[in-house]
C-alpha cells in the first residue's frame, strides 16, 4: 500500500472527480489517494463518485479554501 497526491486546485466541476478518476485507475487496489481541490462543490462530489466506483472515503472536508479528500483505491474489474 502507497500513499500519493494529487492537487485539482483552480480546477472546476467536473475537472477534479475527472483527474481523480484517472490517477485512481493507475493505483492499486488498497493504495491511498490524498486530493486537495479548490472547488468547493468537490466535497460532495469525489465521495459520491467513489460510491459508484467501489473506493472507499476515508475523510473529506473543507480546510480554509480547499477541500481535503482523503480515499483508499478499493478492488476493480480491470
Amino acid at each position: 500500500m502507497s500513499t500519493y497526491q494529487l492537487d485539482a486546485r483552480r480546477l472546476l466541476c467536473p475537472m477534479p472527480v475527472i483527474k481523480v478518476q484517472n490517477r485512481a485507475s493507475e493505483l492499486n487496489t488498497g493504495d491511498i489517494l490524498e486530493v486537495v481541490c479548490t472547488d468547493p462543490g468537490a466535497v460532495n462530489d469525489v465521495p459520491a463518485w467513489c460510491r459508484i466506483n467501489g473506493h472507499e472515503v476515508i475523510s473529506a472536508g473543507q480546510e480554509g479554501d480547499e477541500v481535503k479528500i482523503i480515499l483508499q483505491i478499493g478492488e476493480t474489474d480491470e
